[in-house]
């Protein structure tokens, strides 16, 4: 089948994907092959995928078409994840353009809702993995809620707690008073603010006269004050310790304390103690066995406790709280300060620190034994290793880990209540007697689940044929924004539950961001849809764009230009490939090469294409797709289409045998399309089933492997001769000559023989005749590392002179323009930053043209 002349990456990708899918080469199982599986990171079902997503799984497949052509197993398992607060939310902003709450809903009427939701998305992103063109194995596609997760969830919950590492306590935690919600430390982003620093007097109740005063930027916790804390080594306040203060807000007594914890420089050194609104507080609140009164709700109104103020917002309550101090002359100043913030990441709400009962995950012997396992011969392989370190400063701080959420979509936490006697009772099924408990109405945070992704997607806690050949898997890719969220979690919970590791490598990617470097927001507007590029410029191109912008662990920016330009090379492998099936003879069948009978210029070919392979092949199996993908593009278009199919259209000229070099040309062209086949598997399945004796696929076919064989001093001398004809053209275009006007060489100084080249150098470089000689006259002179070269040709130097005096007038002119723009202080205040950056290279590109032409002129005088 001849490729069409021109490429249309819409033709190419037309129904390949159904047709791959249909014929089951994404389904894994064949246990005569050594196995190699991974599963994908699973996405939100709370809208479509991004271009982050299109990176990530770009990558993925890359990595397991790869193994698959190299003849490995494998399995690439999909799945999907029902992202608890994040799809709650979603779901919600739907009902209330229907002035509906989940609340008027109800539990069980609201997850109706909500699996409507999740099979909605769930298409769309099956959709766009179509679309990325993703070697997924639908036949184990798995959900985090679906019945085998839920049970794996429920078996690691009671097991977890049995051995005492899950418990309910009544702690400080992060409270998202938008979705009502606890939250875990990694959940809170935090940003620096502007704020206030409020400083109030607090008087002593001995003498009104005497007081101390205290700063908070939090006035509105002031209604559940207990005490006051000073640091017991500050003279200011020793004789104060243990006598009794107002607090100005309520009128209530509270003691004054001496802890070390409060530092003497902060401030005035007098800190207020509110264990119910602050981890540091609560910890103090621990140790001298303080009360915690709350005085703000669930949706950070102020309670009873606030007074007057009780149902006010806590902002609003602040405003009005500081005004009426100030009137009391109780408020002594205000600062302007800038200080960090925690937001939540879902709902963007400040969080309030928030005492509440709640399920922890106890995470110090946890984190001892992820560390021991890193420390260990059989650690997880981090690429670039540098994210291990960024791992393990995370192990040592990790804190005990809130995983309750006060949320409907996700997993209930299986525990159940008794009516009467309160009861606790931890069970993977419900009580036989189940009228008489109440089960938690709590669920579990995503990340519970999605700890568990790894193994319980193969049938755990059941240990059957899917999980026994698959599990440990061989990789993970994810991005470093989830080390903490996700991967920690994933290593611990799998050291944990099964004994091992849940995957042997973690590659680490960064994120994707505008041309600017700025992060891809909704409030920016600069995102980019990854379907609106494919449309435009293909899978293939966006692919291999994604794949070759950046290095493991390092963010890209994403270009346009970039992106079209994988588009040229695309192109440039299809015209290829098209000269090699329009050179091959009509009824050609391939066979092995005989490398005894080889020529000189086929030689040259396959030693670069050993060379290729074995660089290629090394770095992909360090992951390092960027410059495995450099080495291939340096093959294609020099080695194989600037030199050896430009260099065989002589060869074959010659009235001889060719059938050796059409089999090194068919040979090259495939090792070449299985090389860019798991970047780009569209064009190559194209051009691949359009090759002589091909397979039903691509997908079928074998990667290219190391032969040994290469051939050095014919590679050495094929290089040479390319590089003759480099200088030949060279001098043409210095000096202004046709590319095809003849002209005639004078050689000395050779270090190999020149005989079987001399058909190369005067077709490709348009050479009358090669003289092995000294010229007898003074002519324009090369000096190579092999050999010197003279050229003689018939140079019109008037014309050349006056050709020359034009441009150099022309570059003047434009280096006159460019420095007037450069130095206007309008074009540099108002144009945009990147039409300055691209008139500086202009100008430079100009001054350095001019230095090249004036140089050409002085020697011709």
């Amino acid at each position: 089948m001849p490729l069409p002349k021109h490429y249309s990456h819409k033709a190419v990708e037309k129904n390949k994907y159904r047709t791959w899918k249909e014929n089951g080469y994404f389904t894994s199982g064949d246990t005569t092959k050594q196995k190699f599986s991974l599963v994908i990171p699973p996405p939100n079902v709370t809208g479509t995928l991004h271009l982050g997503h299109a990176w990530d799984t770009a990558f993925q497949d890359i990595i397991a078409r790869y193994k698959k052509a190299q003849g490995f197993d494998v399995l690439w398992l999909p799945g999907m994840d029902h992202a608890g607060i994040a799809t709650q939310a979603k779901i919600e902003e739907r009902l209330r353009e229907s002035n509906i709450s989940r609340y008027d809903l109800g539990r069980k009427a609201f997850l109706v809702e909500a699996w409507k939701w999740k099979e909605e998305y769930a298409k769309i992103i099956r959709e766009q993995w179509a679309k990325m063109g993703l070697m997924l194995d639908y036949t184990k596609e798995r959900f985090t809620l679906d019945e085998g997760l839920s049970d794996a969830v429920n078996e690691t919950f009671v097991k977890l707690y049995e051995k005492g590492y899950i418990y309910r306590g009544e702690r400080i935690i992060n409270w998202d008073p938008v979705q009502l919600t606890a939250l875990s430390n990694i959940e809170v982003i935090h940003e620096e603010v502007a704020g206030k620093l409020y400083y109030f007097k607090y008087l002593l109740k001995d003498d009104k006269n005497i007081y101390l005063e205290v700063a908070t930027t939090r006035p509105e916790t002031m209604f559940a004050d207990v005490c006051l804390v000073v640091n017991p080594h500050d003279k200011r306040y020793k004789k104060y310790v243990g006598k009794t203060f107002i607090n100005p807000v309520n009128n209530e007594e509270i003691p004054l304390i001496a802890d070390r914890y409060v530092e003497e420089d902060y401030a005035t050194g007098v800190m207020k103690c509110t264990p119910a609104h602050d981890p540091n507080d609560f910890k103090i609140g621990e140790k001298y066995n303080l009360p915690r009164p709350v005085c703000l709700n669930p949706d950070a109104t102020l309670n009873e406790r606030g007074l007057e103020l009780a149902g006010l917002d806590r902002f609003v309550a602040r405003k009005k709280l500081v005004a009426k101090m100030e009137s009391l002359g109780l408020l002594t100043k205000v600062e302007a300060i800038t200080h960090s913030v925690g937001h939540s990441e879902r709902s963007g709400a400040v969080v309030e620190p928030y005492i509440s009962e709640q399920w922890f995950l106890k995470m110090d012997e946890f984190a001892k034994d992820s560390i021991k396992l890193q420390q260990s011969l059989d650690k997880v392989n981090f690429f670039p290793e540098r994210f291990n370190k960024t791992y393990l400063n995370w192990m040592e701080i990790a804190e005990d880990w809130c995983i309750s959420r006060q949320i409907w979509w996700g997993h209930q936490i299986p525990a159940y209540f008794h009516n009467e006697t309160g009861e606790v009772l931890v069970s993977k099924t419900p009580p036989k007697d189940i009228e008489n408990y109440t089960q938690d109405p709590d669920v579990l945070d995503t990340w519970f689940s999605s700890a568990l992704w790894p193994f319980s997607t193969l049938g755990w806690p059941e240990k059957g044929a899917l999980y026994e050949r698959y599990y440990p898997t061989d990789l993970l890719v994810t991005g470093y924004d989830i080390i903490f969220f996700w991967v920690s979690r994933m290593i611990f919970m799998g050291l944990e539950m099964t004994g091992t590791k849940p995957f042997n490598d973690v590659v680490i990617h960064g994120l994707i961001r505008d041309e600017q470097g700025r992060k891809m927001s909704k409030s920016l507007g600069n995102g980019v849809d990854p379907l609106e590029v494919i449309e435009e410029y293909g899978v293939d191109s966006l692919r291999y764009f994604l794949a070759t912008a950046s290095t493991p662990g390092q963010d890209t920016r994403y270009f346009t230009e970039k992106v079209e330009s994988s588009v040229y090379y695309l192109n440039k492998i299809w015209n290829s490939a098209r000269f090699v099936f329009m050179t091959l003879p009509e009824n050609f069948k391939p066979a092995e090469i005989n490398y005894k009978a080889l020529n000189n210029v086929d030689k040259f070919i396959l030693t670069k294409l050993e060379e290729t392979v074995t660089n290629v092949t090394e770095l992909m199996d360090k992951y390092e797709l960027g410059l495995a993908s450099t080495f291939l593009y340096n093959f294609v278009y020099n080695d194989f289409c600037s030199n050896y199919l430009e260099m065989v259209k002589v060869v074959l000229r010659e009235e001889k045998d060719h059938a050796n070099t059409y089999n090194v040309m068919y040979t090259t062209l495939h090792a070449i399309l299985m090389m860019i086949y798991p970047y780009s598997p569209f064009i190559s399945e194209e051009i691949y089933l359009a090759m002589p004796e091909h397979l039903d696929s691509i997908m079928l076919a074998k990667y290219p492997k190391v032969t040994g064989r290469t051939f050095e001093q014919a590679t050495n001398e094929v290089s040479n001769t390319i590089e003759i004809i480099k200088a030949v053209r060279h001098f043409k275009n210095s000096n202004n000559i046709r590319p095809n006007e003849r002209i005639s060489l004078y050689v000395t100084d050779l270090t190999y023989k020149l005989d079987d080249y001399l058909p190369l150098i005067k077709r490709l470089a348009f050479v009358d005749e090669v003289v092995n000689k000294e010229a007898h006259e003074e002519l324009p002179t090369t000096v190579l590392p092999f050999a010197k070269i003279s050229f003689h040709a018939a140079v019109d130097l008037a014309a050349l002179k006056v050709a020359l005096e034009t441009e150099i007038k022309k570059l003047e002119a434009e280096i006159k323009r460019s420095e007037g723009m450069l130095k206007n202080p309008n074009f540099l205040s108002r144009a945009p930053q990147e039409k300055v950056a691209a008139e500086q290279e202009k100008y430079e590109h100009y001054k350095n043209a001019l230095e090249v032409a004036q140089e050409k002129l002085s020697k011709l005088h």
